[in-house]
C-alpha cells in the first residue's frame, strides 16, 4: 500500500529534484504539494512548482501558497545559488502550469489530513512557516501525520552563518516550534549528512541523458552547479532537498539517532543554529531522529535509477 506524501517546498534547484523523486517512486502517492517564501519569493516558488509538476506529468497534483514571510522576524534578503527564478535562469524551459490551489498552504494541508484515511508523511524541505502554521492552528490533526522529515539545520558548519543552515535560519520561530515545542513523530534530515551525498557533473549527465525529462531537469541546473563549484572544487551538487524525500519515500534509508534539538531565536550571530546534544548520556533522550549515517555511493546510484526512469 503506498504512503500518502505532502510536500513542503520553495522550488530550488534541489527542490526540484525531490519532487521529481517523489513522482517517480510508487512506495508514495504525491497528494499535494505546498509552497513558502525561501529560495525565491512565494509567487516564483509557487509557479516552479506547479511547472515542475507538469514537466513530471503530474499537474493533478494540487499546490497551494503559503507563507511568503516568516513567523516573526523577516531576515535579511540574500541572492541566491538557485538563480533570481529559482531554477538557474531556466523556469521558462518549464511546460505551462495551470494555477494553484485556491486554499492556502495550511488549509490545503489541513484538508488532506483529514480526509485521509491513512496517516500522511509530510516532507518540509523549505523554511518550515507553514508546517508551524498547521500544527498551531489544527492541533487535532497531529494524529493523521504518520511523520514529518524535515530537510534543515546543521549539526556542525552552516552555509548561511558560521551556525545555521538556510531553511532553519529563514524562520528559526518556525523551526522551534516544529522540533522543540510539537510532539509530532520527526526525521531531521540535517546539512551535513546532504553534503555528504552530493553528486558530480557525470551523475548528473546521466541523468539528463536518460530521458527527455531528465534532460530539462539536470538544464535547471546551471547557476546552482556553479555556486557549489567554487564550494566544492568541483563540478557538481548538493541534492539537500532531494535526500529528505528519500528518506520519506523509503524509511531507514538514512541511520538516525533519537537526540535533543534546541534552536537559536536570538538575534545574535546564532540566530537560526540547532543545538543537538549529542553526548552519549543524551542519546534517547530526546524525540527528533536526527540523520547522522547514510550509504552515500547507495544512495546516489539508487537516486540515479529511479531518476533515470522518469
Amino acid at each position: 500500500m503506498t504512503t500518502p506524501l505532502i510536500i513542503d517546498t520553495d522550488p530550488g534547484v534541489d527542490d526540484a529534484f525531490a519532487l521529481a523523486l517523489a513522482a517517480a517512486s510508487p512506495e508514495v502517492d504525491l497528494v499535494g504539494v505546498t509552497t513558502t517564501f525561501g529560495n525565491v519569493g512565494l509567487e516564483r516558488t509557487t509557479r516552479n512548482a506547479l511547472g515542475l509538476l507538469a514537466l513530471l506529468g503530474r499537474a493533478d497534483v494540487p499546490v497551494a501558497a503559503g507563507a511568503d514571510r516568516p513567523l516573526v522576524h523577516a531576515q535579511p534578503s540574500l541572492s541566491s545559488a538557485h538563480g533570481s527564478d529559482g531554477l538557474s535562469g531556466f523556469a521558462g524551459t518549464l511546460p505551462p502550469a495551470g494555477a494553484p490551489d485556491p486554499r492556502d498552504a495550511v488549509a490545503l494541508l489541513a484538508d488532506l489530513l483529514g480526509a485521509s484515511d491513512r496517516p500522511v508523511v509530510i516532507a518540509a524541505v523549505g523554511p518550515l512557516t507553514n508546517v508551524a502554521l498547521l500544527l498551531a492552528a489544527h492541533p487535532s490533526l497531529k494524529p493523521k501525520i504518520e511523520r514529518l522529515v524535515v530537510m534543515g539545520g546543521a549539526i556542525g558548519a552552516g552555509n548561511i552563518s558560521p551556525r545555521a543552515e538556510f531553511n532553519a535560519w529563514c524562520d528559526p520561530e518556525a523551526a522551534r516550534r516544529v522540533l522543540v515545542v510539537e510532539d509530532v513523530p520527526t526525521t531531521l534530515v540535517p546539512m551535513d549528512l546532504t553534503m555528504r551525498c552530493s553528486v558530480d557533473g557525470p551523475w548528473l549527465d546521466a541523468v539528463g541523458a536518460a530521458s527527455e525529462v531528465g534532460r530539462v531537469l539536470v538544464g535547471l541546473t546551471a547557476d546552482y552547479r556553479e555556486a557549489y563549484r567554487g564550494l566544492l572544487g568541483w563540478d557538481g551538487m548538493a541534492l539537500h532537498d532531494a535526500v529528505a524525500v528519500a528518506e520519506a519515500v523509503r524509511p531507514g534509508l538514512l541511520g538516525t539517532r533519537r537526540l535533543p534539538v534546541e534552536v537559536d531565536c536570538g538575534y545574535g550571530p546564532g540566530r537560526g543554529s540547532l543545538l543537538v546534544d549529542e553526548r552519549l548520556e543524551a542519546r534517547d533522550a530526546g524525540r527528533v531522529d536526527v540523520a547522522v549515517d547514510v550509504d552515500v555511493a547507495g544512495l546516489r546510484g539508487w537516486l540515479s535509477e529511479r531518476l533515470s526512469g522518469l
